[in-house]
C-alpha cells in the first residue's frame, strides 16, 4: 500500500471531513453523543480547514489531525494539543495515523511550539500504543472521568517535548 498522503485541509474538504466523522464515531474515541442529522457543520469559529492536517489514499481522503491550543492563555501559547484524530476503518494498520502524528508535530514545531499533548480514553488501547511509538508518554490520568454506554472510563493524558524546527535553507 502507498505512503499516505498529508496535506492541510480545505473549504472542499468539509463534508468529506464530517462524513469521515460520523462513520467512525465509537465511544472508543468519543465522549460526545453520536451524531444526529441535521448535522452541525465540520468547521466551526473555534476550527477551520487551518487547524486539520488531512491524508489521503490513492487521493480518497482518509484521515485527519487536529491542533489547537490547550487554553487560550499566553502563558501556555508554547504548547499545542491534539484535539482529534481520525482514520477510517479501512485505512487502519496503513501507517495513516502515524503519518499524520508525525506531520502535525513538525507543524507544532514549525509554529514554534516547544511541547504537544493530548487526551485519550483510557480503553482506547491503539491510540494509546501508537501515541507511546511516537514519543507520548502519560502524564496524567483523570480515573473515571467519563461514562460511556454504562462504563466509568479514565480520561489519559500525554505529552511530549518537540525539537525546534529546522530551518530550511
Amino acid at each position: 500500500m502507498p505512503d499516505p498522503h498529508i496535506r492541510f485541509a480545505t473549504h472542499d474538504d468539509e463534508d468529506g471531513l464530517a462524513r469521515l466523522d460520523r462513520v467512525t464515531w465509537s465511544t472508543l474515541h468519543a465522549v460526545q453523543p453520536r451524531p444526529q442529522p441535521p448535522y452541525d457543520p465540520f468547521y466551526s469559529d473555534r476550527f477551520g480547514p487551518r487547524d486539520h492536517l488531512v491524508a489521503e489514499l490513492g487521493g480518497r481522503l482518509v484521515g485527519y489531525i487536529r491542533l489547537g491550543y490547550p487554553t487560550p492563555l499566553a502563558a501556555n501559547s508554547h504548547v499545542r494539543q491534539i484535539q482529534g484524530l481520525v482514520v477510517a476503518e479501512e485505512a487502519r494498520g496503513a501507517g495513516v495515523g502515524r503519518a499524520l502524528l508525525r506531520a502535525v508535530q513538525e507543524h507544532a514545531a514549525r509554529q514554534g511550539a516547544r511541547r504537544i499533548s493530548l487526551r485519550v480514553l483510557g480503553h482506547n488501547t491503539p491510540a494509546r500504543k501508537l501515541y507511546e511509538s511516537e514519543g507520548f508518554e502519560v502524564e496524567g490520568i483523570l480515573p473515571e472521568e467519563f461514562l460511556l454506554d454504562g462504563q466509568y472510563v479514565d480520561d489519559v493524558l500525554m505529552g511530549r517535548a518537540l525539537r525546534p524546527a529546522v530551518p530550511r535553507s
